[in-house]
């Protein structure tokens, strides 16, 4: 087996392995059952394909990791937004209905941004840079971003399998206590590093 397909295959088993049962593939569920399918799908994958794309930068080209602390402390610190934002809800108004086209947009970046923020210091990007150190990057990248984006695909269909069956206030309460505790593990792991 050539480098690059070697460097794909065992990427996309560590990273598909690694995100079942993770913080983001819990996130990518939850926001199934608020937006498209394919707004969330793409947003997942914009922000893995540029967060492993910096974990293959890293591993490969420098050898050393990012600073967690305070990146866990900014995500953190956004996910309790994510949270207020979620128990406060949205009213839909016509003029809202008129703007539809607009505010998928703005769902693709905060699904993209999100994640992305996730990521950053989590334990697939770590495993994504640790692969990057012995294995090509751009098989490395290909691989992990794909074996991401695949868990997070079946947490999707899940999400939007429950959000079907479950009442919106019960979606809007557990949405909102989901990023809630994401958003205190993430500030309390900050505070771990930075002290």
């Amino acid at each position: 087996m050539d480098g690059f397909l070697a460097a794909l295959l065992i990427s996309f088993g560590v990273i598909f392995v690694a995100e079942l049962g993770d913080k983001s593939q819990l996130m990518a569920m939850t926001f199934a059952t608020r937006y498209r399918t394919s707004t969330v799908l793409i947003g997942i994958t914009l922000a893995t394909a540029v967060v492993h794309l910096v974990s293959v930068a890293v591993g490969a080209g420098l050898g050393a990791t990012l600073p967690t602390g305070p990146i866990n402390l900014l995500a953190g610190l956004a996910f309790l937004g994510f949270a207020a934002w979620t128990l406060r809800g949205d009213k839909l108004t016509e003029s809202d209905e008129a703007r539809a086209a607009k505010k998928h947009r703005s769902a693709l970046w905060a699904v993209a941004g999100t994640f992305f923020l996730a990521e950053l210091g989590d334990k697939t990007m770590l495993a994504t840079i640790t692969l990057a150190t012995s294995h090509g990057w751009f098989g490395t990248w290909l691989g992990s971003t794909v074996g991401m984006v695949a868990a997070d695909a079946l947490a999707i269909l899940v999400g939007r399998l429950l959000g079907k069956h479950l009442p919106e206030r019960a979606i809007k309460f557990g949405a909102a206590a989901l990023f809630a505790i994401f958003g205190v593990w993430l500030v309390a792991e900050a505070v771990t590093q930075l002290t």
